[in-house]
């Protein structure tokens, strides 16, 4: 059984809407080079492996790959990127699950050539992997590792972009972007996304 048929079966013993379909169907590792791992050479590229170990890391991340490198994708994944109407990207870990997708030619390909309007969805708060990193940080390593991708809406909590408002918008309209600026944190004011306040926001800025 392959994965996109296993994971329709149990979408339907959960009875879900909507479909979960895989970037690929090769078994993926995640490699990153890394600055300042080593304290006693704080200067040198470390190179860490695995989701797990990038995502916690205090180091700077410089870049990342694919393990194996160019790994093909899934069919009906690059269908279903063609065949949207919108394609949302983000949030979640930056370089360990919203960059990632990417580093697949076909579907990065895809995303470049969809006619689906492209809303990037930034985080709450750098954590982990992207410690320090500002909001136009963040989206200058996604254009780092996909220069061709061009995006009509980044959408980002006004909490999270309020000193790097200006540098923001700039890049985001270097991609051919609308800085879209609202609120979509939880009230508690931790560091999530709240579902009713997103989807909201992702209503009003598709016109529903």
């Amino acid at each position: 059984m392959d994965a996109v048929t296993g994971l329709e079966m149990v979408a339907q013993l959960l009875g879900s809407r909507g479909r979960v379909l895989p970037m690929s169907g090769v078994p993926l590792e995640i490699e990153a080079d890394v600055i300042g791992y080593d304290p006693l050479h704080p200067d040198e590229i470390s190179v860490l492996r695995g989701q797990a170990r990038i995502a916690s890391t205090r180091a700077e991340v410089s870049g990342i790959r694919l393990v194996p490198e160019d790994p093909p994708a899934v069919p009906q994944t690059v269908q279903a990127i063609h065949e949207a109407d919108w394609v949302i990207l983000g949030p979640g870990s930056w370089f360990t699950s919203v960059i990632p997708h990417l580093l697949v030619p076909e579907l990065a390909d895809a995303l470049v050539r969809t006619r689906a309007r492209r809303i990037l969805t930034m985080n709450l708060r750098p954590a982990g992997e992207t410690s320090g990193f500002t909001p136009s940080r963040h989206l200058e390593a996604l254009a780092d590792h996909a220069p061709q991708l061009r995006l009509d809406v980044v959408l980002a909590d006004p909490r999270f972009v309020a000193d790097d408002r200006g540098h923001l918008e700039g890049f985001a309209h270097s991609l051919g972007a609308e800085l879209v600026v609202t609120d979509v944190a939880m009230r508690d004011g931790s560091a999530r996304h709240d579902p009713l306040r997103l989807a909201s926001a992702y209503a009003e800025i598709m016109g529903l």
